[in-house]
């Protein structure tokens, strides 16, 4: 498989605290890899350097082959990284459909003068833009709320439509960031099968932040676990199990 992400020796200083140090990474096309921590590990920062809301102290950051350091998020979702965050962040004064249809607009081929005339290939595209949006609100089980504001979605269809926007920029990777924060039990498997199901459908690479251990040992082909901002293990999920460092910096507090 082709590597799609690596990060090389990444570090992370705020005033002189380390937030991430010496971070590396490597993720292939398509796998499905999960990054779990205590709690203040660094986790969250880590997602903010591969998608650019922070600038690396040091290393390197490279994707699809190319470096992504000093491009802005706008930059890096044109490349094809997506995320969705864990405190959710919709539009919340805009309708369902509106928040997925901005998305797409990260992509659209049309000028400023064309979208303030409505003329040349605005109108095509536009068109185009909401009938995939209503497809996946169809998807995601959201179509029949198209027309409400986001705000008014209970928390599980929030979480819906934030990766449905997510998806709408078209990503060759996808970055979740504790998706099933907040959910039952239920809504977590019901999770868990849309995030299989998504990523064999659209074809994704999935890196994902997760509390919730029997979902990530239940769907991660690889894991990696940061510790004060510091890899200390990576693999398998029976190998993450089973690692004595482990049990002792993560899993142990989780018994």
């Amino acid at each position: 498989m082709a590597e799609l992400l690596k990060t090389d020796n990444v570090s992370e200083v705020f005033g002189g605290l380390k937030a991430v140090a010496d971070f590396n990474v490597h993720i292939n096309q398509g796998e499905l890899v999960g990054l779990i921590g205590p709690n203040g590990a660094g986790k969250t920062t880590a997602f903010n350097l591969i998608t650019g809301v922070y600038q690396p102290t040091t290393g390197t950051i490279d994707f699809d082959g190319k470096s992504i350091v000093g491009l802005k998020p706008y930059q890096i979702t044109q490349r094809g990284i997506a995320r969705t965050f864990q405190n959710i962040r919709l539009f919340s004064e805009l309708s369902v459909l509106d928040n997925v249809k901005i998305a797409y607009h990260c992509h659209v081929k049309y000028g400023l003068l064309e979208s303030v005339l409505r003329m040349g290939r605005y109108m095509k595209e536009e068109e185009k833009i909401e009938e995939e949006s209503l497809k996946l609100l169809k998807i995601f089980k959201l179509e029949d709320k198209a027309g409400e504001q986001a705000k008014n979605l209970p928390y599980g269809a929030q979480r819906r439509l934030e990766i449905a926007r997510a998806l709408a920029a078209k990503p060759k990777l996808l970055l979740l960031d504790e998706p099933a924060a907040g959910m039952n039990p239920q809504e977590t498997n019901e999770l868990m099968e849309m995030i299989r199901w998504i990523r064999k459908k659209f074809g994704l690479t999935v890196l994902l932040i997760e509390h919730d251990m029997s979902l990530v040992m239940g769907i991660c082909e690889r894991i990696y676990v940061l510790e004060y901002g510091m890899i200390i293990a990576s693999g398998t999920p029976d190998e993450i199990k089973n690692d004595p460092e482990v049990i002792r910096a993560y899993l142990g507090a989780e018994n």
